[in-house]
């Protein structure tokens, strides 16, 4: 179960200080993958950050009986000068056993399909060659709860299906936060959903329904079609 009781965060912007997520309490259980949805800007990775230890809190405070990743895919974690293979074998160090770092190893560079690019520094790969490194990496340890922040849009269409199924396949043992404007994937993976806006979090039972409501509300702040062909 994660437990969170008060979380507040806020940051500085342009001399003043703008609050992100404000008074957040909630509990996750241990058999339950929340979807969390909201309007750009409304706190969804900045939630994540915070649950993986990636970010403090202001304030409040984070419980949780089980292992929780870093936000899967997150790609400030790597040091550029390295290569796939150095970068993965450090974090395999810190992270796991030394018995199975080389495991670790084998799995990233499977899953990446890096070829060469795995012995070259990372500060050279594409975006889409980090996203499959970032991925693999998460994936290639097991926790409890995956944070997993828009991954399943990275990459081209063989990696994303490839991610698909690596997901569903993980789903079975592992639970996730997921983070994603592919609000159909979210229903496939996710069997309860937290709205963010305005720094406060609405719970629902009902995916579908809080998708509903979200997308409601977008609708509702487009402007008048009349205005739009006046601008256009």
């Amino acid at each position: 179960m994660i437990r969170v009781s008060s979380l507040t965060k806020s940051y500085l912007y342009k001399g003043k200080r703008k609050c992100v997520l404000d008074d957040l309490s909630f509990e996750i259980a241990g058999d339950e993958s929340i979807a969390v949805i909201g309007a750009n800007g409304a706190g969804k990775s900045t939630l994540l950050q915070l649950l993986g230890g990636i970010d403090v809190p202001d304030r409040g405070s984070i419980q949780c009986d089980g292992t929780i990743s870093w936000p899967v895919g997150i790609e400030g974690g790597f040091q550029g000068s390295l290569t796939g293979r150095e970068n993965v074998t450090f974090v395999s160090m810190i992270y796991g056993e030394k018995h199975e770092i080389d495991d670790r190893i084998k799995f990233v560079e499977d899953f990446a399909e890096l070829g060469i690019y795995f012995d070259r520094p990372f500060k050279t790969y594409s975006s889409g060659m980090k996203s499959r490194l970032s991925f693999g990496l998460s994936m290639a340890f097991p926790f409890d709860y995956y944070l997993i922040d828009e991954i399943t849009a990275a990459g081209d269409q063989k990696f994303r299906e490839k991610s698909k199924r690596l997901l569903i396949d993980r789903k079975k043992t592992s639970n996730f936060l997921m983070v994603d404007h592919n609000l159909w994937g979210l229903q496939i993976h996710c069997n309860r959903a937290f709205l963010l806006e305005s720094g406060r979090i609405t719970e629902y039972t009902s995916v579908q329904e809080a998708i509903d409501i979200h997308t409601k509300t977008l609708l509702a702040e487009l402007p008048p079609k009349s205005e739009v062909s006046r601008a256009a």
